[in-house]
Parts: C-alpha cells; structure tokens; sequence
C-alpha cells in the first residue's frame, strides 16, 4: 500500500545494516531477563498471560456494570455468572488468537516481547488449543445457560477482534484502532443482552449507548500508547496513526476524540438513562481528560502520553462506576429477589 514507513532506530537512535530493524537482540534480551526472573510463573500462569488478563479485566468490568444497570436492582444470579464466566471466556479465547496471530511481531516490540509466545513457553498448537476451548465453551456456557443472543453477539465480538482487526485492520490502515476498536467497546451491550434478551427497542437504544462511550473512547486511549511506543510499531511495520502521519497529526486526533468522547459521555444524562449524579461525575471526569488531552498536545516529556494514556484507564473506570452509583442510589426502589426496597424520604 506504499506507507512511509521508515527504517527502524536502535535504541541508541542510529540505523540497522540495509535499513533493517534489529530484533534478535531486542527478544534474546527480554526473553533472558523474562527468564531470569528469580521465580518464573507457572504453567497456568503462561496461559493466563496469553489471555491478555488486564484487558480482559476492563472489558469483563463494563459488562458485569451492563449487566447490573440492565436491571431495576440486582440482575437474576444466572445471568450474572454464567454470563460473567462466558464473556470472561470469549475475551480471553480472542485475546490468545490476538497473539497467536501477532506473534511475528510481538518478537519484534519491547512491550510484548515477554509473551509466552516468543518466549516460547507456550507452543503454537497449545494456545490455539487453549483458544479454541475457551471459545468454543464460552459459545455453550451463554447460549445454554444465558441466553443466545447474547451467545451471537458474543460470537460477532470475538471474531470482530481476533480475525477481523487482528489480521486485517491492524496491518491494513491507520485508522485501525477506530474501526476495529467495535469490537472492544461491544461488552456493555453483551452484559445488559445476558440480563433483558433485548425484549424492547430501550434495552438496545440503552445497551448500544454504552458501547458509543467506549468506542469513542478508544481511539484517544490507545492512540496515547501508541505515541509513546510508536517505534515499537514502526520495527514491526503496523501502520498506526503516530507512525504513518507524525505524532503532532495524532495528538490532534487524540484531541478531537476527547472532545467527541466527552460530548458522548453526556448522553446517559439526555436521554433520561442517568440523573444528576452520572451528570457530575461525568463532567468532572471529562475536564481532566480534556486536561491531558490538551496538555499532550505540548507535554511537559515523552512520558506524558503514558500520563494520558494511564487517566484513560481511570476515566472508564470511574465514568461506569458514576453511571452505576446513579442506577443504585437515585433509584426510587431497588428489587431484589422477590422483594422489592423503596426509599424513604
């Protein structure tokens, strides 16, 4: 597709022979300081790694708070563990596929270098294995146990994530993170479909509100990251945005997303999904965030992309804990099992 992208630097910023990165040293170092460490994790901790746990985290996290705001008070049990456990298991089946596929140039960054993958803990057929049994049982888990919706949308997110961005968008254009970055934002809606089986159209006006906010937040979260690791990118030749088009050009877009993001972050408040509480906590989250999204723009060092890039994390966090804490405590009754709690006063 003839991008620019540039021979890579080594580390001390001069160029490898013919132009060439220079990663052989870069995976025998980390994988030996991998190694070295005075205790190396287990076998099920191997597998645990290749299911990319801290993202997994996140995506779990914004589908259990679906879940719990599909409900007037707390969701039937069922729904919220078999439906916690087969979105669990579909996240880390297509996080796994996410680095069988991207092993090649995991070796080459220093940020994944340490996967079980390239280090070689783990073969190829054992996380493929392991891939396709947490998938294949997450399938069965929702569809029997939840519901089967929930099982197809499920479905649809894993393959959006692990074929279609993973082995396409990502190699193919710029703008992957925005376009493929549906699939990491759909957990919301796989939470409140575990919970109602979309029975009205407000259960998907409501369910695909929440997956908008976290897709208009990804591309300022990992466009953050991807600044500060941009030459981790360009050794492997991903065309992310700061490696084709310059960092300025993407902090701008960092910007204009922030600024989309925290225009979107204010729909639960207009459309009568969330009251005054969400309201606060949302504009309070959201000028911090403009704080670091305008401050990137001429950061104090390198490091503040990782600064922007680590609030992110804290905004989603608290922004769907806002829109519970608004569910839960401005509710006039809260059900729970056969009973049902009014407030007094």
């Amino acid at each position: 597709m003839g991008l620019p992208l540039r021979p890579a630097r080594n580390p001390r910023g001069e160029r490898s022979r013919r132009g060439q990165p220079r990663i052989t040293r870069m995976s025998t170092v980390a994988s030996q300081k991998f190694a070295g460490t005075s205790r190396a994790p287990s076998r099920a901790g191997q597998y645990l790694a290749a299911t990319k746990p801290r993202i997994v985290l996140m995506l779990v996290f914004t589908a259990i708070i679906g879940m719990l705001l599909a409900a007037p008070g707390l969701p039937p049990w069922r729904a919220l563990v078999f439906g916690t456990l087969g979105i669990w298991m579909a996240s880390s089946s297509a996080a796994a596929l996410n680095q069988l596929i991207d092993q090649r140039i995991d070796r080459i960054m220093a940020r994944t270098a340490h996967r079980p993958l390239v280090t070689g803990a783990l073969t190829t057929r054992q996380v493929l294995t392991f891939a396709i049994v947490l998938g294949v049982a997450s399938m069965l888990i929702l569809g029997f146990l939840v519901n089967w919706l929930t099982a197809l949308l499920t479905f649809i997110g894993l393959i959006g994530y692990a074929v279609i961005y993973t082995a396409f968008l990502k190699r193919a254009t710029p703008q992957n993170i925005v376009i493929g970055g549906l699939a990491g934002a759909i957990p919301p809606l796989l939470g409140w479909a575990a919970v109602t089986g979309m029975q009205s159209s407000s259960d998907w006006a409501y369910g695909l509100l929440l997956v908008l906010i976290v897709f208009a937040w990804t591309p300022p979260h990992f466009w953050s990251l991807a600044i500060f690791r941009r030459e981790d990118y360009r050794r492997a030749c991903i065309p992310m945005l700061p490696v084709v088009y310059g960092v300025e050009y993407t902090r701008w877009h960092v910007l204009f997303y922030t600024i989309l993001l925290v225009l979107v972050s204010l729909l639960p408040y207009l459309t009568g999904m969330s009251g005054l509480l969400y309201l606060g906590g949302a504009v309070v989250l959201g000028i911090a965030y403009l704080y670091y999204a305008i401050r990137l723009m001429r950061p104090p060092d390198e490091r503040f992309a990782m600064s922007a890039f680590g609030y992110s994390i804290v905004y989603l966090i608290a922004l769907f804990s806002f829109l519970l804490a608004d569910h839960w405590l401005t509710a006039p009754a809260i059900h729970v099992g056969g009973y049902v709690l009014e407030r007094i006063g």
